[in-house]
């Protein structure tokens, strides 16, 4: 039992990781024009990589505060099924954060490199 919680653990992992990285590669390709006036107005790789790694910390740290909250609110429906750790656990809760923080930047990094490489004449002409 604990072998299949595990695994649908590590699904549910990289079914988030695939998730947040089409969410901000897509809000990255949809900015493709903002992007090239920035960077025909002076911005560098280094703020365009800011610009798409902030948008990404504010998806994932919302995700992170929503997920807790919700899995607070149903975690007494699942103490049955825990064993060594009582529903409410400070530790758990936190290194699911941190793991979740984790996947999301690496996540977000492949977009973010993406936009910053971006050519600003190539992205200007697109619209």
């Amino acid at each position: 039992m604990a072998w299949l919680a595990g695994g649908f653990g590590a699904l549910a992992v990289m079914l988030a990781t695939i998730g947040l990285y089409g969410v901000i590669s897509y809000a990255a390709a949809k900015r493709q024009a903002e992007i090239g006036i920035r960077r025909a107005l002076g911005a560098t790789r280094i703020d365009i990589l800011r610009l798409v790694l902030r948008e990404a910390a504010i998806t994932v740290a919302a995700g992170i505060v929503l997920g807790s909250l919700l899995a607070r609110a149903v975690a007494g429906s699942a103490a049955s099924l825990l064993f060594g750790v009582t529903p409410r656990d400070l530790t758990t809760y936190l290194g699911a954060a941190c793991l979740l923080s984790v996947v999301g930047g690496i996540a977000s990094c492949i977009p973010a490199l993406r936009a910053s490489a971006a050519d600003p004449l190539a992205a200007l002409r697109s619209e």
